[in-house]
């Protein structure tokens, strides 16, 4: 879809790249005020779950949970939080996002009150991929 920011994410922003699995793509979220907060979102655009056949919702679900147990091991949060909503991007994206009692906002939704982004140093975000794609392998 030619106006979907998410359908050319990919390609557009490059550094911020973790992985490319079977059904999705994954990337760091340029915030990082949650560390380890990542965007997993399906390489084919579609809004919704029923929109794919059992295989493939079955595997990106597969894809999701990999993501949510890579980022638990190597952050060790209190909690990994999934956000699956669509309603201002309409192409199926989750927001993963590990979540620790010393976080301002918990036990909050992230979206409970504003914050000043927390962007990282090119290296620091290297760094922080490569922490997450070791994980992920």
């Amino acid at each position: 879809m030619t106006n979907c920011p998410m359908c050319t994410k990919w390609s557009d922003e490059p550094e911020i790249r973790i992985a490319e699995l079977e059904q999705c793509y994954v990337m760091l979220n340029r915030d990082q005020f949650f560390p380890g907060y990542c965007f997993v979102f399906t390489k084919a655009h579609v809004t919704e779950l029923f929109h794919l056949d059992r295989d493939a919702r079955a595997a990106v679900i597969e894809e999701v949970n990999a993501v949510a147990e890579a980022l638990f091991t190597a952050f060790q949060p209190a909690k990994i939080n999934y956000e699956l909503l669509g309603n201002m991007v309409a192409h199926m994206h989750w927001h993963i996002v590990p979540r620790f009692t010393t976080d301002p906002l918990w036990p909050r939704p992230i979206w409970s009150e504003s914050h000043q982004p927390v962007e990282l140093t090119p290296a620091e975000c290297a760094d922080r991929i490569a922490l997450i794609r070791y994980q992920l392998r």
